[in-house]
């Protein structure tokens, strides 16, 4: 009461600047990311001083995306910004950012994140072939499917939210250690889940898996695309066919992105267990975090690998 008495009779400039104090304690550090995944990690490690924003949502297919004006806006409010890097999303991030007008968030300014840095990349090409399809020149971009990588994306968005902030330092690395400490509690669990099922061979529709294959202990032996890129042709549907036959594998991914046209023909030509996974985070409801991504995944292919025992 005597707080609010004391409001009253203060002097209208004092007033002022009282607000305008207020919102610069108050104000959080503006980030825009690519992916929904690095909106999740970034507020994991930004806590409550970033207000984040993804480009693209978790049933977009990240390669392509329309740029609207609305993303511009958005960057040129924006302390920060956060790219998968690599070529992932060459054909559209490059372009927004140059069009923000925004000098906080290009490239080599400590609001530019490209999160790939320190990323012990896979498949990274000897030589670049176009007749080869959509080879990426750098390696395979979809790491953050690896949540030990993960830990080094959050790694390189803490370095440059304390160069924005250095006076939230504490904050952003007691966050950073507990996300760390979050993933490998989580990671132990999720390899002992899967580690029944070490070796499996399974069938994916695009080459975007690897990442995740390699942590977790399976083998993709195909894809539905005969080169990356270019969709299911009727000889590479054949060939598949042949080869779950001959191999007896269990199991065909796809993504909520793709066609699911192709995946079915192999079903019902086979018999093997369609599963939709999610490349990213708020792919499917259920996922909501960096997280929840991988309880997801990993529960949904578990649940198919079992049914097809189960035959």
């Amino acid at each position: 009461m005597k707080f609010v008495n004391i409001y009253k009779k203060a002097h209208p400039a004092f007033l002022i600047l009282l607000l305008g104090l207020s919102s610069i304690v108050s104000a959080q550090i503006k980030v825009v990311t690519t992916l929904p995944d690095l909106a999740s990690i970034t507020r994991y490690v930004g806590g409550d001083q970033v207000e984040v924003f993804s480009i693209a949502k978790g049933y977009q297919n990240p390669h392509f995306v329309d740029p609207k004006p609305s993303y511009i806006v958005k960057l040129s409010r924006a302390d920060m910004f956060v790219t998968v890097g690599l070529d992932l999303e060459k054909g559209w991030a490059p372009q927004l950012v140059e069009s923000s007008r925004n000098s906080d968030i290009q490239q080599g300014s400590a609001g530019y994140v490209d999160a790939s840095e320190g990323i012990s990349l896979l498949q990274v090409p000897q030589n670049i072939n176009p007749e080869e399809g959509d080879i990426h020149i750098y390696g395979n971009p979809h790491y953050w499917l690896d949540p030990l990588r993960g830990k080094q994306v959050a790694e390189n968005i803490h370095k440059h939210l304390i160069d924005i902030a250095p006076e939230h330092r504490k904050q952003f690395t007691q966050n950073l250690d507990q996300f760390k400490k979050r993933i490998d509690e989580k990671m132990t669990q999720w390899q002992e889940k899967m580690k029944p099922y070490k070796g499996t061979s399974i069938i994916a529709y695009h080459n975007e898996w690897v990442y995740f294959e390699k942590r977790f202990g399976l083998e993709i032996v195909d894809f539905l695309e005969p080169k990356p890129g270019i969709p299911p042709t009727p000889s590479q549907l054949v060939n598949v066919i042949k080869k779950v036959e001959s191999q007896n594998i269990p199991v065909l991914i796809n993504s909520p992105y793709f066609s699911s046209k192709s995946p079915k023909v192999v079903a019902r030509n086979t018999g093997i267990e369609l599963v939709k996974l999610s490349t990213m985070t708020g792919g499917y409801d259920e996922i909501e975090n960096y997280i929840d991504l991988f309880d997801y995944n990993i529960n949904t292919l578990i649940e198919a690998l079992e049914n097809q025992q189960s035959k």
